[in-house]
């Protein structure tokens, strides 16, 4: 609980941080559509010395400086100072801080901070997911036709993989959204506002923390973090229970079961 209680001051502290420059950081790019700010390395920066005071012995891995660690580390932090960076450095009010911490491979908390509305939202493995006080509980909806799906995008996969994609939700009956933050997509499966979030291929900065609050909303996801995930990302589906096999199997990517 010790690292809970600081993942989810840290991710408070951090999204005010970066609230400063909303709209205003100065920018460049990365490569195709993927902008990076001034604040983005800024906050990294920041959590990336807030953790390595309290907890020395940790591995973190953060998007914009990289890092150490895998599946093998006893304790790793993955952080995405600023997920929807695209959104943030035009103004519009859907980013968070997201921070995410495995131990031994497994996902144990997450805290994502949404600077705009000051929403915190966290979960620890057993403990469920809340905002602020009030716990999160996944959609129970059942029907396909009556379903929203987020469909994250990113230039790692084709545009023709991602319109077929797009042509296996619409056409199983959901609706389907894409709103720029694989972080708070995942928050809002957790809180029942979206029945589903998928992306062809996601890092685990992005979603670590997310695939944590959906599990303990009582949600489910992929085995996210097998094989090369934490390094090089992997597909993700998170969604709830009653549309898990159909959704799985309408998509492809396979969702693992509690053991």
């Amino acid at each position: 609980m010790d690292r809970y209680d600081f993942c989810r001051a840290l991710a408070r502290d951090a999204g005010k941080l970066a609230h400063r420059a909303f709209g205003t950081s100065a920018t460049s790019m990365k490569g195709r559509h993927d902008v990076v700010t001034a604040m983005d390395r800024e906050v990294e920066r920041f959590i990336r010395g807030a953790i390595a005071t309290r907890f020395p012995g940790d591995a973190i891995i953060g998007e914009e400086e990289g890092g150490a660690g895998d599946n093998r580390s006893e304790h790793l932090w993955l952080i995405d100072p600023i997920d929807g960076t695209a959104n943030y450095a035009r103004g519009l009010p859907r980013y968070c801080v997201s921070i995410g911490y495995l131990e031994r491979g497994v996902p144990t908390l997450g805290s994502i901070y949404d600077p705009s509305h000051d929403w915190l939202y966290s979960a620890a493995r057993g403990e469920g997911a809340w905002r602020d006080g009030e716990r999160m509980a996944v959609s129970p909806f059942a029907d396909m036709t009556t379903a929203t799906v987020e469909c994250g995008w990113s230039t790692r996969r084709s545009t023709e993989d991602y319109l077929a994609l797009l042509s296996r939700v619409m056409h199983g009956g959901a609706a389907m959204r894409r709103a720029g933050s694989g972080a708070l997509g995942l928050v809002d499966v957790a809180a029942g506002r979206v029945e589903a979030y998928c992306e062809l291929h996601i890092n685990a900065w992005d979603c670590a923390a997310g695939i944590v609050l959906v599990q303990e909303a009582g949600g489910f996801a992929n085995d996210f973090f097998s094989g090369d995930g934490t390094t090089k990302g992997n597909p993700l589906i998170a969604t709830n229970a009653a549309l898990r096999d159909e959704l799985a199997a309408m998509i492809g990517i396979a969702i693992a079961l509690p053991s």
